[in-house]
């Protein structure tokens, strides 16, 4: 079998695994894998091969990786959705109070409760969203 071929092959395997791993690594070393087969068909001797890519493979692990991976991981403390919207401000729309009501956040009408069972708080009032159950934000009126 061809040397460019067993690269390829090499490459095909490492791109696959990388896909069920997600590690940014195995992808990696698979691009490593395809350079060295398309330098290999063109006739670069074996020594050369590996040279190549055990160069290509740590200049892909040791400098993209991290880069790949920042932009991979979600930040520490960064939330999303729901949970980006606790702690945050709203506007009450309609009374609030241990069973219903209407605030606005962030242009979005949300039904809401009063954290507090035994508060009533009036329309136009700004409150702090204590927490989010459901698609009810539990509120508390700011002081």
């Amino acid at each position: 079998m061809d040397p460019w071929l067993i690269w390829l092959i090499t490459a095909a395997l490492l791109g696959v695994a990388e896909i069920f791993t997600l590690t940014a690594a195995l992808g990696l070393l698979g691009g490593g894998a395809l350079v060295t087969a398309v330098l290999a068909a063109i006739g670069l001797p074996l020594p050369w091969q590996l040279l190549a890519f055990t160069l290509v493979a740590t200049v892909g692990l040791v400098f993209l990786r991290p880069i790949a991976m920042r932009h991979l991981m979600p930040r520490e403390g960064e939330r999303f959705g729901v949970e980006a919207l606790v702690g945050g401000a709203a506007y009450v729309t309609a009374e609030v109070t241990g069973l219903s009501g209407r605030v606005r956040i962030g242009g979005e009408e949300w039904t809401a409760r009063a954290y507090d069972e035994t508060q009533v708080i009036r329309p136009g009032t700004t409150v702090d969203v204590i927490e989010i159950k459901g698609s009810t934000a539990l509120v508390y009126p700011r002081e």
